[in-house]
Formats: C-alpha cells, structure tokens, sequence
C-alpha cells in the first residue's frame, strides 16, 4: 500500500476512536489526536522550531517516537469521561504547532488523523482519504449514556457541549462547517453498525482509491 493519510472527522458518541482504532489494525498504521499531541508536548516539551531541531540533530527521533507511541496510548485511551471535558478551542499559535507537527509525522509513514481537522490540514495531500462519521440522535445518546453512566438528559447536553466545541474549532481554524459533506471523501452514519464493520468498509474504499 502507497503512503496514505486517513482524516476522521466524528459526532460525539458515534464511536469515532473505536473505529479508527479497528481501522488502525486493518492498514497497520498509527492514531494522531488531540490526546496523542498532549502527550507527546508533555514527554518532548515541543513546540515548532524544536520538532525542527530535533529533526535536524537527532537522527533516532522517529525511532525514540515509535517506542514512545506504544507507551503514549496507554494514556490517549485513559477513560473517555476524562477527555470530553478538555476546551476544544485553541490559541492560533497552539494549532500552528499542532498542524505542523502533524504534517511533520505524516510525512514518516501512513498514518490517521482523528479529528484536529485533518480534513482541512491534508486538503492538498494527494494520499489523503477524508472521512465523516454521524449517528442518530437516539444512537449516540445511549452510547454516551452508558457508558459514562450517565442519565440520558445528561447525556443529550454533554453531546452538544462536545459538538458545539468541535464545531466552534473546526470553523475557527479552516473556516469551513464540519457538517458540510463536500469536506470528505466518505460520510458514513454509522447507527447500529459495529465498529468493526465500519472499520472494514473504511480500508476498502481506500484501497480502491489507491488502485
């Protein structure tokens, strides 16, 4: 398989991780978001003109971040609850360098975007393959509900919560709607599918673009 770059935009509660995680498997690429990044800044201190030092000083930096990787997920899937919280919207500087760096490890390999919009950042890419998942209202609101244990009022306000900030940001910082079905390659509602499934058909249509 050529160098391809997968960008998935979600709604809160479609099971966006778990997808990419099953799609992750089937093309034996990584996951980058927002939580990786975090991370990543924590262990590295990064910022712009670092990732460039380190690129031009230290020719094992991209071995030491694969070891890292391994070590990093463990904290990207810490419990959900513990991330829906987090501000989605970021200074300009901030997003810059998340940009950058995210451009910077694409280049490595193959690689999946979840969220950050990917969509916007890879649009020129010629590997890029972009994707959209929505569910039902009634879908994500049991999804959320359950598994944060949580009433499913509660659940109906922290989904826009989360949409609302996902979208504040996505139109912040591409100036596009993360709604508009022309950003992508593939929109898929994925109501009553398992990830699985998903996963599958996701990594086919790929691989038939490629072809």
């Amino acid at each position: 398989m050529e160098k391809v770059i997968v960008t998935i935009g979600r709604e809160f509660g479609a099971g966006g991780r778990k997808i990419a995680t099953e799609l992750g498997k089937l093309l034996g690429v990584k996951i980058y978001d927002r939580k990786l990044l975090d991370s990543l800044r924590e262990k590295y201190n990064l910022t712009v003109e670092q990732m460039d030092k380190i690129r031009a000083q230290k020719q094992t930096w991209w071995d030491d971040f694969a070891m890292f990787y391994q070590q990093a997920q463990a904290w990207a899937n810490r419990p959900y609850y513990e991330a829906v919280y987090v501000p989605q919207v970021t200074s300009e500087l901030l997003y810059e360098e998340e940009e950058k760096i995210l451009k910077s490890l694409a280049e490595q390999e193959s690689c999946i975007i979840l969220g950050r919009t990917g969509f916007h950042i890879f649009r020129n890419d010629p590997g890029v393959f972009k994707v959209f998942l929505t569910a039902d209202p009634a879908y994500r609101r049991d999804k959320v509900a359950k598994r944060l244990n949580i009433s499913e009022g509660k659940a109906d306000e922290l989904i826009k919560k989360v949409d609302d900030d996902r979208e504040t940001f996505t139109k912040k910082f591409s100036g596009k709607s993360r709604y508009d079905a022309r950003n992508y390659d593939l929109v898929i509602n994925v109501t009553g599918l398992k990830a699985e499934s998903v996963a599958q058909f996701i990594a086919e249509c790929v691989n038939a673009k490629q072809v």
